[in-house]
């Protein structure tokens, strides 16, 4: 059974489910941020996932950095898994502007995050909805 570890719950918010992963949004209003979760228990790297796994999960990650990037306006995606804090299998896609708050450098602990207010989240919900597909499962 799959198990969201508990310091991924408490820095994100929930926005729904791909065929594999589970969607967050970092609670970061700095950044367009996304972290997406293989619904699998006890992975912690991309090799221990199936070889149609690791293709799907390739396949949700490409599909979301092109949506952050078109409909966030991001000038730079940065996509990565490393997990040396959280070891439950994380990729996050984050939309990187020139004007942003930390450019160039990475967005990890280089200022205090600043939470979205509830207004924010339902208008990243309403934007996403607009460009995700039918294969997508929102959480509300």
């Amino acid at each position: 059974m799959f198990v969201l570890d508990t310091r991924l719950e408490q820095d994100t918010v929930s926005i729904g489910d791909f065929r594999l992963c589970r969607l967050l949004l970092m609670n970061d209003s700095s950044y367009p941020w996304f972290i997406l979760v293989p619904r699998l228990e006890e992975v912690s790297e991309v090799f221990q996932l199936a070889t149609a796994d690791q293709k799907l999960l390739w396949e949700e990650v490409t599909a979301l950095a092109e949506i952050v990037k078109d409909t966030f306006g991001a000038d730079k995606m940065n996509v990565a898994t490393l997990g040396n804090v959280v070891a439950q299998l994380h990729v996050h896609v984050i939309g990187r502007r020139l004007d942003d708050a930390t450019w160039p450098a990475p967005v990890w602990g280089r200022q205090p995050a600043v939470s979205y207010s509830e207004e924010q989240i339902h208008a990243i919900r309403n934007k996403l909805k607009l460009v995700l597909t039918n294969s997508f499962k929102f959480t509300e």
